[in-house]
């Protein structure tokens, strides 16, 4: 047993310097680099004026109370329509088809970049749009405020409704009656029942709302127009016509205040979380007016949502939009014909597919050093470190940060700094993932493993790897989606030779050419649906086969390959 212990403490510490070294490599380095940059002049000198430069601009303190406002308005409008989307699914009868359907068109922006959002908002409320030439034109310009913040509240409502949508999962639907019985008004019960309960969810969809709004680049590149705000702001400066590297290393790191303070902000928000002693499930009660209205409003919600982006599915199968508005495939087909768009959708997909794979396999071990290890807990906490770090550095910063200490060196323009830029940008959520399966896993998995005779690693592939197969495919996925659909870190990293498809978008607006970016946006949607049904599939199909077929199958696979690797070093 004590050389076994040895074994597997020798083991864990080799895991933990890898994994420190590589995130600190490619995380702490770049950061290291956009503060350092930002207090070099362009003779390469060490200097504050970029500082007294940057931030005496009026136009700089313009773009940051944009970005405020308009993000602070978005993440007001998603969190509170999040709240009432993840309550109704929870505290009403309607149909369990009706609230499947819902959850499904809630979500679908995910698989969307961000920029296609504010092209399908030109698309539908523009002056030649769908929604427009069907209800009138809006009372105000899609350019700008308005169609930032559209396209803001329709980005940031998935993941808030996330957040709000699990809260309500661990809600004990019991208490209202028990208010109502105690003679409390509707409004207290709800308070009370429904909204104390999840306050601190609420605020923790605000914040992210907020951040993910504030920090975004894909939607202000395609709908800000004149309307500045602080992420244009970074890529005008790092990639406009006379670029300024000093300056846009002052802006990155102005950017990194308000994820600081999120951080904050979101400790403080945890003090509104409490736990039920215990926790029951009853049906909701029986509200015909209730049920009534949640309807209407999930119908507006649904039918807000696709009026935005049925547009995408429409104009690659028309003949002209808007002019000719008739069937036709000639669109779809010439732009399909292109070489160069496969080849970028290659691109895409297998970046995504290595960023899957590497990102998994760095989280899985990051989590076992966390949750299944008994190495001292200052170095278990070095894994919750990068990962809170990882979860509030922008993505445009990161991509700044890699543009700088990459430079030069020979990765630099290769499909391998996009892989690293992609596992350090959604390190954050897989990595939790993995903690809380390990978390739940049976402690003695290893004792017992050790006591048959096995090594702390064999026990590793042959009982955890197979037991934590659902949570592993869900990772794959997270990591797979995030990285076709990522724009903001990638924007500074790609070349002629690396286009991805959200930077194809990107180049594809300025020569105009919608029906292309209609075309790519559809292949990412596709795409990613198509790995979510494939990676839910096996991720259900493992938790509830556990045992026998292909399950039992792929952990006999893991045992033999490990024991046979195991003889030949041996030998």
């Amino acid at each position: 047993m004590l050389t076994f212990m040895g074994r597997e403490r020798k083991d864990l510490k080799i895991l933990y310097i890898l994994v420190t070294l590589t995130l600190a490599a490619i995380l702490l380095y770049p950061l290291a680099c956009v503060l350092f940059q930002s207090f070099l002049d362009k003779n390469g000198s060490l200097t504050i004026a970029n500082y007294f430069t940057t931030l005496s601009k009026g136009s700089f303190w313009v773009s940051l109370g944009h970005s405020f406002t308009v993000s602070g308005i978005s993440a007001f409008i998603a969190a509170a329509l999040a709240f009432f989307c993840a309550y109704g699914l929870h505290f009403t009868r309607i149909n369990p088809g009706a609230k499947k359907f819902f959850q499904i068109v809630v979500l679908l922006p995910l698989f969307l970049p961000s920029i296609t959002y504010g092209f399908a908002v030109i698309y539908s409320f523009g002056r030649l749009g769908l929604v427009s030439q069907l209800i009138g034109q809006p009372p105000f310009s899609i350019y700008g405020f308005w169609g930032l913040l559209i396209a803001d509240v329709i980005y940031t409502l998935p993941p808030a409704f996330l957040i709000l949508y699990n809260a309500f999962y661990y809600v004990d639907r019991n208490f209202v009656t028990v208010s109502k019985l105690m003679g409390d008004s509707p409004w207290r019960t709800f308070y009370m029942t429904s909204l104390r309960p999840v306050l601190g969810s609420v605020f923790s969809a605000f914040i992210l709302s907020f951040f993910l709004s504030f920090t975004d680049f894909g939607i202000p590149a395609s709908i800000a127009g004149t309307y500045s705000v602080i992420a244009i702001d970074l890529y005008m400066a790092m990639m406009g016509a006379i670029p300024n590297f000093g300056e846009g290393a002052v802006i990155a790191m102005a950017m990194l205040v308000p994820s600081l303070a999120s951080v904050m902000l979101l400790r403080f928000a945890d003090r509104f979380n409490f736990r039920y002693n215990k926790l029951t499930r009853g049906e909701p009660e029986v509200n015909r007016t209730r049920d009534a209205l949640f309807t209407v409003y999930y119908l507006a919600i649904t039918l807000a949502l696709l009026s935005v982006f049925v547009v995408m599915f429409v104009v690659p199968f028309v003949k002209q939009w808007p002019y000719q508005p008739v069937f036709s495939l000639t669109v779809i087909t010439r732009i399909l014909q292109d070489a160069s768009i496969w080849q970028v959708y290659e691109h895409s997909v297998a970046v995504a597919l290595v960023s899957a794979v590497v990102g998994t396999i760095v989280c899985f071990v990051a989590g076992l050093i966390k949750a299944r290890s008994n190495l001292s807990p200052w170095c278990r906490t070095t894994m919750d470190s990068f990962a809170m770090i990882t979860n509030t550095v922008p993505g445009m910063v990161l991509g700044i940060g890699f543009l700088f200490a990459m430079s030069g060196t020979p990765i630099a323009n290769t499909f391998t700094i996009l892989i690293m830029a992609n596992l350090v940008h959604f390190f954050t959520t897989p990595y939790m993932m993995a903690t809380s399966a390990f978390s739940k896993m049976n402690a003695g998995w290893e004792i017992t493993g050790a006591l048959m005779g096995d090594s702390w690693a064999k026990t590793v592939m042959r009982v955890i790897v197979p037991n934590s197969l659902p949570t592993i495919f869900q990772m794959l996925q997270y990591f797979f989606v995030s990285s076709m659909v990522t724009i903001s870190a990638v924007v500074f990293l790609t070349g002629a030779r690396t286009m991805l498809l959200t930077t194809k978008i990107k180049e594809l607006q300025y020569f105009e050419k919608f029906e292309e970016i209609f075309v790519l946006s559809l292949l990412v949607f596709i795409t990613n649906v198509a790995a979510k049904l494939i990676f839910d599939a096996l991720a259900n199909y493992t938790e509830k086969h556990a045992g026998h077929g292909l399950f039992s199958g792929l952990q006999r696979f893991l045992s033999t390959t490990f024991s046979r690797k195991t003889a030949t070093n041996s030998l």
